[in-house]
């Protein structure tokens, strides 16, 4: 039975309205809210995504706020003192051997910028950061990996439930994150889908540090990623009287205490394991697997 023309505007209506509300819903969800069929969906997601209302993604689709969202150049020069600060404190966590993760964002990429000035060696990159993957690619004894995912160009970024299942297959010994904002009650960022990625990679790793620069301190986002407990340490330039007073706990900050999750205690597997599964060549390939996705 044909459905009446205003009757499918105003749901289309109603979808659009909601996904600002949510800032992202899959496929699934949307289904529900509205007791229509998942091909129904899919041809509404493509009429408001040529209406430039929303963008889909591989299961879903994000509101408008990535269109709206400042663009990687732009957010580059923002901060950049601040950010050049806390790179360098991340780069000392970083030991050879070690299986990282490299989130989205300048405060991230400007890590990836000093790994370029003072690599450490052998170390294997792994992003949804298409930025920091292109300026790593070149990195004599760094080796770069990207995770699947749908491309959000604004935000130079891999994200969706393919970047998710990708992360899945990995095991890091250190996870770098980036985020929205910081307050009591933990972190905040830009997306459900964001926050997604990011919980897929915490399960996967050792340990992970969360860089945010001083502007975060006291903001908010429409995603919760989680509480302080949920991480191992904050890599920050915002001063230890302001983040007292915000109510941030002090231990968040010792990075001493960080470096025991990583180097020796790797998550690659102990050498006995390596030899058994010491990873093929392929004879028309040089490149090999790490262990860490084995």
């Amino acid at each position: 039975m044909k459905v009446a023309k205003h009757v499918v505007e105003a749901r289309r209506r109603k979808l659009a309205e909601l996904l600002q509300r949510h800032r992202y819903l899959g496929i699934a969800d949307l289904c529900k809210e509205f007791a229509i069929s998942e091909a129904t969906v899919r041809r509404d997601l493509v009429f408001l995504e040529k209406g430039h209302l929303i963008t889909r993604t591989y299961g879903g689709a994000l509101a408008d706020y990535n269109l709206r969202f400042p663009s990687f150049r732009s957010r580059r020069s923002t901060g950049a003192e601040g950010k050049y600060s806390i790179a360098q404190q991340a780069l000392g966590l970083l030991q050879p051997e070690a299986v990282i993760y490299l989130d989205a964002g300048t405060t991230i990429f400007s890590l990836a910028e000093a790994i370029r000035v003072a690599p450490v060696r052998p170390l294997a990159c792994v992003t949804s950061n298409l930025p920091a993957a292109d300026l790593l690619a070149e990195v004599d004894g760094v080796d770069v990996y990207l995770l699947g995912g749908q491309v959000l160009r604004r935000q130079s970024v891999l994200l969706g439930d393919e970047a998710c299942r990708s992360a899945s297959h990995w095991k890091f010994d250190l996870a770098l994150l980036g985020a929205e904002g910081m307050t009591r009650e933990g972190i905040w960022n830009s997306s459900p889908a964001v926050v997604a990625l990011q919980k897929a990679v915490m399960a996967q790793s050792r340990a992970s540090a969360v860089l945010l620069d001083r502007a975060k301190l006291g903001r908010t986002a429409p995603s919760f990623l989680g509480g302080w407990d949920s991480l191992t340490a904050l890599i920050t330039d915002a001063p230890p009287e302001a983040l007292r007073e915000e109510g941030i706990p002090s231990y968040m900050t010792e990075l001493k205490h960080i470096k025991s999750y990583t180097g020796s205690m790797s998550l690659r597997p102990n050498k006995e394991i390596e030899v058994e599964n010491t990873p093929q060549k392929s004879e028309n390939s040089d490149l090999t697997l790490p262990t860490s996705l084995l």
